[in-house]
């Protein structure tokens, strides 16, 4: 069986070779590992993938094996199966790219993931992805119905099983206590400019101050808006022969591939969070 361990703690001698040294007792083959020390925070990192051998434990138990490393050095840790997709809920309005990107990705096999369900507050794209098989549900939100709708979401979330919660471009702000259930499992993309434009029309804001790079960020959620963890960001360039349009196509694309490699990274277990930061072992 393939796992893999990823793992926090303040930094002291001798974890890297008390992790190993376990994995060793437990007829572990590890086939990739990485590990970082943050001399700001004083706290260590580690990832490790691993193939069990035959001839010893197994995986059960495994975690409650793992049990006296984790407390000798005040680890949070956790075993993951490392060949498992990761169930997977999108959320979406009315702008398309970024779904209709991870949907293909993810049909492909390009992405490690169970895509279980589209969430929409319109229906704009229910026949597309229908057309992939994967149920769709459109939940109307405004502002006296926020909460109920919320509520809704979240039923489909659970009944999902879901894991990661992907907002490909929903342009509904969550509430406090959604982005509290959700928190470490929910991705979010926008555009990011230099300098940044809020409000409507970015890209035509962008065009009309001439901007030379144009981006876009891929962050997990939290209550404070667009301000969570950053996981990826791109940029392209842009110059004066550019009109609106072109500008929003190519801003398209970044955002597009910044939010793929968001979603891969998340589902290979690659991303730990460390405070506002995030350590990804690519």
């Amino acid at each position: 069986m393939k796992l893999t361990l990823t793992l926090s703690c303040p930094d002291r001698p001798g974890i890297v070779q008390a992790v190993t040294t376990f994995l060793l007792d437990e007829r572990a083959n590890i086939v990739e590992a990485a590990q970082f020390n943050d001399v700001d925070t004083g706290l260590f990192f580690m990832r490790v993938r691993f193939d069990l051998l035959p001839g010893g434990p197994g995986a059960a138990g495994i975690e409650e094996r793992f049990a006296t490393v984790a407390d000798r050095y005040a680890m949070t840790s956790r075993f993951r199966p490392s060949d498992a997709r990761m169930p997977t809920v999108l959320m979406v309005s009315q702008i398309g790219h970024c779904l209709n990107d991870l949907m293909f990705r993810w049909k492909s096999g390009l992405l490690p993931i169970d895509l279980k369900a589209v969430i929409s507050n319109h229906d704009a794209f229910q026949s597309l992805v229908e057309g992939y098989g994967v149920p769709f549900h459109r939940v109307d939100v405004t502002a006296a119905t926020k909460e109920g709708a919320e509520a809704r979401q979240l039923e489909i979330i659970e009944a999902a099983g879901a894991e990661l919660v992907v907002l490909a471009r929903y342009m509904q702000i969550l509430s406090d206590p959604m982005c509290r259930r959700l928190s470490g499992r929910a991705i979010n993309i926008h555009h990011s400019f230099l300098p940044s434009f809020k409000g409507a029309r970015p890209y035509y804001q962008a065009h009309d101050r001439g901007v030379k790079l144009i981006g876009a960020t891929a962050h997990y959620v939290t209550a404070d808006l667009d301000e969570g963890p950053i996981i990826e960001q791109d940029v392209a360039r842009a110059d004066h022969s550019m009109d609106p349009q072109t500008l929003t196509a190519l801003g398209r694309d970044v955002e597009c591939v910044v939010l793929a490699r968001a979603v891969k990274w998340h589902a290979e277990h690659r991303i730990l969070v460390d405070g506002h930061r995030t350590v990804i072992f690519r």
